[in-house]
């Protein structure tokens, strides 16, 4: 494999041993279905719970896999991946182009990742409701004194 691909700290090495349940993870894109925009790479869209790629615990969603057991994905189609991933045999080692570096400064590192968008809705529809009920009483006050 190409020795300067690893050089990134974004890239990974990720050894995978096939459960009953396969590797534990869905992929999408392709040259066929492209899942970015000009970006014809192979990307992780779903972790399967308590399959071996959540055991493991490293493999993320949005992670691109660029290469299955030393083959690189890239310019392969959709079926052609699945095809690599299905006889791939029990032991698995996978090359990730991590979707995040793992140290990250400043303000978009420091943000938790365990929040999610329907945690921040929730905040905001709290914040909506006291404010309506501020309003309610404001307006009831005033109208008192015309």
């Amino acid at each position: 494999m190409n020795g300067s691909l690893h050089s990134s700290p974004n890239v990974v090495d990720i050894k995978l041993k096939r459960g009953p349940a396969g590797l534990g993870f869905n992929i999408v894109g392709g040259v066929d279905q492209q899942y970015v925009v000009n970006d014809s790479g192979i990307y992780v869209s779903k972790i399967k719970e308590d399959g071996a790629a959540a055991l493991d615990g490293r493999l993320q969603e949005g992670d691109k896999i660029l290469a299955i057991n030393g083959v690189k994905l890239e310019e392969r189609t959709h079926k052609a991946a699945v095809e690599l991933f299905r006889t791939a045999g029990e032991d698995v080692e996978l090359r990730i182009l991590k979707k995040f570096p793992h140290h990250m400064n400043g303000p978009i590192g420091s943000q938790p990742e365990h929040e999610s968008p329907a945690f921040s809705l929730g905040i905001l529809a709290a914040i909506a409701g006291a404010a309506a009920i501020f309003a309610f009483f404001y307006m009831r006050h005033h109208k008192k004194h015309f």
